[in-house]
């Protein structure tokens, strides 16, 4: 998933180099929503390794 992020900054970087405003809008909402969602499957993922743990 954090590759799936980079690869959309680079793009909108590369476009908003190229004068590409739209387009390099579009990658970068498209890469802040990739890593609000895993953010939050980080922290299910240690919740549960914690719960798991402490059995």
């Amino acid at each position: 998933m954090l590759r799936l992020i980079i690869i959309f900054l680079v793009i909108a970087l590369i476009a908003a180099l190229f004068g590409f405003g739209g387009i390099a809008a579009g990658a970068a909402s498209i890469a802040k929503i990739i890593f609000y969602i895993f953010l939050v499957l980080l922290v299910i993922s240690l919740v549960a390794g914690m719960v798991r743990g402490f059995r």
